[in-house]
């Protein structure tokens, strides 16, 4: 496959710097992406780089992970106001062990093929810098005016935040030095990376030239965002990330599923390896019946199965199924604890102690006075008797008897009030 073409029809090419097809059109190359290891798991914002690098060795080219452990420890301010908090390293080498296994799921790193992918980590060259090694070696190759130009600067320049530290103005150095030992140690000529990354990258090309003489290359992708102009990735509760201790499976399928048609659209041609025939023929299917959410569905079980496992991406389908009114009492006693809770994440809680339901409890005192799910005992009677209240996904009648046999996983009790409205109470 031709790489820069594969990234072309996905939509993935932004900026590309001249004479990089024609290197990749020579045969195998290598190329790095920088990843930043703030916290122990990427989230889906990572994801259009990682497929950057997964496309590049699926098109017979070998990728390289740099994790970014001494430029986290500076912080990037391309596209931030804000100067972010530095980490250990300590911190930094658990993080990196975390997403070494999280890149596995996309690249294949354990392989005998040339292009098997490999990863590094900045911190164990920068490191060995001193100070001045650092700005007699490499900051007299690069000009002040040169690094001011760059648009990150200039924002920051310009009043944007609290200004700019050194530190974070000598971070395009300590990147551009990155790209120079990666081109050195693996003859690695070209760097990848989204949009804002221009500046930070030319500076490793600037860095190869003037320092060695050698011909480097660049290319970005586009900055995803929604189509209603909000960003990718994000929700009310914050990432999504791939770690299902952050994010539960069902959680990250359920944002995958309830993507617009645009978004949708445009995602699966990013973050699948679905092929250009595969995913027009999905199009067609999609547009034919909207409602049926074919494309949001292929691109949900793909992503789900790829990061998670088949189970979940199961577990999650039959989640799905229960929450939206298909389930019965059987199917979700049989959802455990954490999928049960991701589940109705979010719903009102209640709490109430074990003594309560001990020697039974009459549902309208569970529903009235136990809980408040109902504001008075006649309003609860009113709703049983039009059959609008379940317990456990069983419609009830006024005289039915809250026990402990009412009980999933041995501490809660799932209410619905009429058709959506959800409520847990949790036995303590």
């Amino acid at each position: 496959m031709n790489f820069v073409e594969e990234l072309k029809w996905r939509g993935m090419l932004h900026d590309i710097m001249p004479g990089t097809e024609e290197l990749l059109n020579k045969g195998m190359c290598s190329a790095y992406l920088g990843i930043d290891p703030t916290a122990d798991s990427l989230h889906i914002g990572h994801l259009v780089g990682i497929m950057m690098l997964s496309h590049f060795q699926r098109c017979g080219h070998r990728p390289i992970a740099l994790l970014g452990g001494a430029t986290g420890m500076i912080g990037d301010p391309s596209g931030k106001s804000q100067e972010r908090n530095l980490l250990d390293e300590e911190t930094l080498r658990h993080n990196q062990e975390c997403i070494k296994k999280q890149l596995g799921k996309f690249l294949q790193f354990d392989t005998d093929e040339p292009n098997g992918a490999v990863l590094v980590n900045n911190y164990d060259w920068m490191s060995k810098f001193t100070f001045l090694e650092f700005i007699r070696d490499i900051g007299k190759h690069i000009t002040v005016n040169y690094m001011m130009a760059k648009d990150s600067v200039k924002k920051r320049f310009n009043g944007e935040g609290d200004g700019m530290s050194f530190t974070e103005f000598s971070y395009q150095l300590v990147q551009g030095y990155d790209f120079f030992h990666l081109f050195q140690e693996y003859g690695c000529k070209i760097q990848m990376g989204g949009s804002d990354q221009w500046g930070n990258i030319t500076t490793g090309t600037e860095l190869i030239r003037r320092k060695l003489n050698g011909e480097a290359y660049a290319l970005t992708c586009p900055l995803i965002t929604k189509a209603d102009g909000g960003k990718f990735g994000k929700t009310e509760k914050g990432n999504i990330w791939l770690d299902p201790e952050r994010t539960s499976p069902y959680a990250f399928y359920q944002f995958w599923l309830n993507c617009s048609d645009d978004d949708s659209k445009r995602y699966i041609r990013i973050f699948t390896h679905f092929t250009k025939e595969e995913i027009e023929a999905m199009e067609a299917e999609h547009d034919a019946a909207p409602h049926l959410r074919v494309l949001q569905k292929a691109l949900a079980k793909d992503l789900t199965v790829r990061i998670h496992s088949q189970e979940d991406y199961d577990a999650a389908v039959n989640a799905s199924e229960i929450l939206f009114g298909k389930g019965t009492a059987e199917s979700l006693s049989a959802l455990p604890e954490k999928l049960f809770l991701a589940v109705f994440d979010g719903v009102p809680q209640f709490e109430i102690p074990a003594s309560a339901i001990e020697n039974g409890c009459g549902v309208v005192d569970f529903l009235a006075e136990h809980t408040q799910i109902f504001a008075s005992k006649g309003e609860a009677r009113r709703m049983l008797k039009d059959n609008g209240v379940a317990i456990n996904k069983a419609k009830v009648k006024e005289d039915f008897n809250v026990t402990k046999e009412s009980l999933l996983n041995q501490r809660y009790i799932l209410v619905q009030k009429g058709k959506k409205n959800y409520y847990i109470v949790k036995i303590n």
